[in-house]
């Protein structure tokens, strides 16, 4: 059996985890959010206009 990391240690790196992983899906969501508003915007023949 291997050994148990303290529960304070624990707490510690699932709260860094979440961070990472929220930081994670906001990257990714904002990405999605630039490339749906990209092809909007060519659909409609917005994109090289100033």
């Amino acid at each position: 059996m291997g050994a148990q990391i303290p529960e304070p240690d624990q707490i510690k790196q699932f709260k860094e985890f979440l961070g990472t992983d929220n930081k994670l899906k906001e990257i990714c969501f904002l990405d999605c959010v630039k490339t749906q508003n990209e092809a909007l915007a060519a659909k409609a023949g917005l994109l090289g206009q100033p």
